[in-house]
């Protein structure tokens, strides 16, 4: 192997620890408590396997619960709590609202990955294109911004994608180079590859299974790692980072970093770090894990 190709692959785990505005205060029982801001919601979580006793008064002071059914699926239940409201990581804002599947439009898990490329983009010295695929309501699209980072940002759904230009326009970057784009993420990128476009960096959070706007099917089992090949033809000569994201059952740490470190075989010189990310628990002191992360970095 050449100095060229030359790989470095390392594991580790990442905590997002600089929330002010969110905090999972307790775990049990299958259920996260959490604070947004000044609201308190409890929602289903199946990493938390452990029964411990809910101590915390907050438990049965809050504002939202989100109730699992043993059908599949769930519904929420609501205690004064707004229809939307915003919360703050430094200088971005966030829009925050309850919708289905227990979900609010963001995963403060992934302040841990903005908070590693955004120092890379503001050191890098140079002009970044940042490309944001399967962005959903684009934390890590106005992070990059932020930092200084031009970004596509390209979703199949057209509502998710209204919500980010929201965020960017709350965070004060509505006035920053950015295209939004509602698409199918695997024909973008094959038109983007025909059209001979390049990304210094790269961003996908690809789920476990969805559809694209004209009906297209995505089964992550099938289709993540052609997808990577594919997608390593957009880098530039001169990339700067890789970042893939996973909540998907069976994607663990060290299955990123091969395919990662095998798929961009023959961009550089780069080093594989995977790893779980995970969000601290007040209450315990201990880490929640929230899925896990692969990052690629480029050197000269």
């Amino acid at each position: 192997m050449t100095n060229k190709n030359r790989r470095r692959i390392e594991t580790g785990m990442w905590i997002a620890d600089k929330w002010k505005d969110y905090e999972v205060i307790d775990t049990s029982s299958g259920e996260k408590l959490e604070r947004w801001g000044n609201w308190r919601l409890i929602r289903p979580d199946p990493q938390v396997i452990w029964q411990t006793p809910r101590e915390d008064a907050a438990w049965k002071r809050v504002n939202g619960h989100y109730h699992r059914s043993a059908k599949g699926g769930g519904s929420w239940e609501f205690f004064d709590l707004p229809e939307s409201w915003t919360i703050s990581y430094g200088p971005l804002r966030f829009n925050l609202k309850p919708f289905s599947f227990k979900h609010t439009g963001l995963f403060p898990e992934q302040a841990a990955n903005w908070d590693w490329f955004s120092s890379l983009i503001k050191e890098a010295g140079r002009p970044i294109k940042v490309l944001n695929l399967f962005a959903y309501t684009g934390g890590a699209t106005v992070a990059a911004l932020e930092a200084g980072a031009s970004v596509t940002h390209v979703d199949a759904s057209k509502g998710m994608v209204t919500w980010a230009r929201e965020n960017a326009a709350s965070s004060g970057l509505a006035d920053r180079e950015v295209r939004w784009l509602v698409d199918d993420c695997t024909k973008f990128v094959q038109r983007e590859i025909r059209r001979g476009n390049h990304y210094d960096a790269i961003i996908m959070d690809p789920p476990s299974y969805g559809r694209g706007p004209k009906g297209e099917i995505w089964k992550l089992e099938e289709t993540i790692y052609p997808f990577l090949l594919l997608t390593a033809q957009l880098l530039s000569d001169d990339p700067l980072f890789f970042l893939l994201n996973s909540y998907t059952t069976g994607l663990q740490p060290g299955v990123l970093s091969y395919m990662l470190s095998t798929a961009l075989k023959g961009t550089g010189h780069f080093s594989v770090e995977a790893g779980e990310i995970g969000l601290p628990v007040t209450k315990s002191g201990l880490v929640l894990p929230c899925g896990c992360a692969g990052r690629v970095t480029w050197h000269k």
